[in-house]
């Protein structure tokens, strides 16, 4: 499976200017050590040195062009000295013939000033402008510990990364063992980072570029900046739309709306710490719309459930008014959005960026009567036959606002170890998402049969609610090296819908836009040979998508299956939907194109009838 172009940088529209790796809110510094060690032989009758040339070399060829990128070393000037530290090339627009040059210029000489180095790299990287929120890496890279004793790179570490939104610090270990490693793997720990163990050369390029290249595609961020109040009484007023704020360990962050009796409030709440950072598998991001003083509509948490490394974490709920209008939360009236962070200790210290999206769905028109919910997978079950043929090469985006849209059809793509992938697959009326993900046979570092990691799949609807496998799916497995593959979907999309009492089921009441992310473990790194391991989609759109929300809505003429229209290959054969608004009015895609604008979105024209099941009529996932 050959690889594509990876860390191609986003085009300017797919997120907010601020937020794009070409004005340095994204970036990287090397810090390289070149201490006397560095000077002896690897055991390949080259220096160390001459094998961290080859590896920089490498990385450099891999980064997007123009990627903010410094380059610091420590050891290179003096036989002696705690302060032998120096930037050689400062964190600008990359160069990489400049970068490569400076690298072949040093020469092994000092001592290894570590944690002063860390703390001059981390004052190398330039602040983001105009709030904006992006990915520092330091990336240090060294075959001893500290030698100088002041600073303590640990408590370094620990300091930046409690202090810094978006740093991380990731350590690459070249032949290292005993209380060097131990720095090294405390230092990224402290740092929000990952420690990549190198015993060869080989190993070393490979892990440098897995590091580079996740800097190099972290998240991009979109929305409007918002300070979120620890108490009800502060909060900011928000309107439908999509924000940013940030959130620290045993955070609860408020935010106040005001509801009417009628429409459906939709909230979501995106926590993205560094990739692979420390977190505890019940570590958890929950999400609530709360009124009066202790009173709550409705309540969701979501929990890594893994201990490899952290990964974006998305928690939403909804305020859906009861058929009869005589619940508490059936009241017009004012109401809070509330996100808290709940953290055990050891985990990830760092406060994470956190992008929210409120959103309203007004009633439907007087007298449409909408169809009956589907709260069945049917056709789109674990049984569904999906695409087959020959894959065509895809780059999945860095989050939700620069998801890749896919059809139906088989997709190739490369993902690293602690990355997440994301997609987006268009679906109306009637019609259901599903997909395999399938993670390729790998070959493997020597000595890792008994080395496991997992590869990982979500999918959201329109308003980013996470959809539950609903006892049909299992949302991740077990990663080796050997072929792992999951399969993922959705029941239709069906107004009634949201009635329902299951989560895999209620969310699934709008269609639009569908977002996919693919993961995979943090521990692959420790695992694949190659620095990125291979992943296969196949996605299909089933059904009809229908006119309306309404019974019996009509087909829509030329649209029997989401696919068709804007990714053509060479032969010509569609391969992405041209229209992803085809949804009667009633889709989350005028959220995302307005929330760049400042717009105030209200979505989709809808109406609240009795439910088939009156018994269900409230929030799912711990509604009051």
């Amino acid at each position: 499976m050959p690889a594509t172009a990876a860390g191609t940088a986003a085009d300017g529209t797919a997120a907010a200017p601020a937020t794009t790796s070409r004005d340095g809110s994204s970036s990287l510094v090397m810090v390289l050590d070149s201490s006397g060690s560095m000077a002896d032989d690897d055991g390949t009758g080259r220096t160390r040195m001459e094998s961290a040339r080859t590896a920089v070399g490498t990385v450099m060829d891999g980064l997007p062009d123009g990627y903010p990128t410094g380059l610091r070393v420590y050891g290179a000037d003096r036989p002696r000295g705690c302060t032998d530290t120096r930037l050689v090339r400062p964190v600008q627009a990359l160069d990489r013939a400049a970068v490569k040059q400076a690298v072949a210029d040093l020469r092994p000489r000092g001592d290894t000033p570590v944690g002063l180095s860390l703390q001059k790299a981390a004052n190398d990287l330039p602040e983001p402008a105009d709030g904006a929120i992006g990915t520092r890496t330091i990336l240090l890279i060294s075959d001893g510990e500290d030698n100088c004793g002041t600073p303590q790179p640990c408590e370094v570490a620990e300091r930046l990364g409690k202090d810094g939104i978006g740093l991380r610090i990731d350590t690459v270990g070249f032949q290292v063992k005993g209380r060097a490693r131990e720095q090294l793997e405390c230092i990224a720990e402290a740092g929000n980072g990952r420690y990549y163990d190198a015993p060869d050369a080989t190993s070393l390029a490979r892990q440098l570029q897995r590091a580079a290249q996740l800097s190099a595609d972290g998240y991009r961020f979109r929305g409007k900046r918002v300070e979120g109040a620890a108490t009800g009484g502060r909060a900011p007023a928000l309107v439908p739309g999509q924000y940013l704020d940030t959130i620290g360990p045993g955070e609860r962050r408020y935010y106040a709306v005001g509801l009417d009796a009628a429409s459906t409030a939709d909230f979501s709440a995106t926590a993205v710490p560094q990739p692979g950072a420390a977190v505890d598998t019940f570590d958890a991001l929950r999400t609530s719309i709360a009124y009066g003083t202790d009173s709550s509509c409705a309540t969701d948490t979501a929990r890594f459930y893994q201990k490899e490394g952290a990964t974006p974490l998305t928690s939403a709920v909804a305020r859906i008014p009861s058929a009869e209008g005589t619940r508490s939360c059936d009241r017009a009236g004012h109401y809070w959005l509330v996100v808290e962070r709940a953290s055990k200790k050891g985990s990830d210290a760092a406060r994470w960026p956190l992008e929210l999206v409120y959103g309203v769905e007004a009633p439907l028109k007087r007298g449409v009567t909408p169809a009956a919910s589907e709260p069945e997978y049917g056709a789109g079950g674990k049984s569904a036959v999906l695409p087959s043929g020959n894959p065509r090469d895809v780059r999945g985006g860095t989050g939700f606002n620069d998801a890749e849209e896919l059809g139906r059809g088989v997709w190739r793509d490369r993902i690293l170890p602690a990355q997440t992938l994301w997609y987006k697959v268009p679906a109306g009326w009637g019609q259901q998402v599903c997909y395999d993900v399938e993670f390729a046979n790998e070959p493997t570092v020597a000595g890792v049969a008994s080395t496991y990691s997992y590869g990982a799949t979500q999918l959201f609807t329109p308003a980013r609610f996470p959809v539950g496998g609903g006892g049909e799916f299992t949302s991740s497995a077990l990663y080796s090296g050997r072929p792992a593959a999951i399969r993922m979907g959705s029941v239709p999309v069906a107004w009634t819908n949201r009635y329902e009492y299951r989560g895999a089921v209620q969310p699934v009441h709008v269609g639009g836009e569908f977002s996919i992310s693919v993961t995979l473990g943090a521990q692959a790194a420790e695992i694949a040979e190659n620095a990125q391991i291979g992943v296969v989609l196949r996605v299909s759109v089933l059904g009809d998508e229908r006119a309306g929300p309404e019974h019996h809505a009509a087909v829509l003429a030329g649209k029997p299956d989401r696919g068709e229209g804007k990714r053509t290959d060479k032969k010509g054969t569609s391969a992405v939907a041209g229209d992803s608004g085809g949804t009667g009015g009633a889709g989350w895609t005028g959220v995302a194109a307005a929330v760049g604008a400042g717009a105030v979105v209200v979505i989709a024209a809808l109406v609240f009838v009795r439910s088939r099941r009156r018994s269900a009529t409230q929030t799912t996932r711990g509604s009051a």
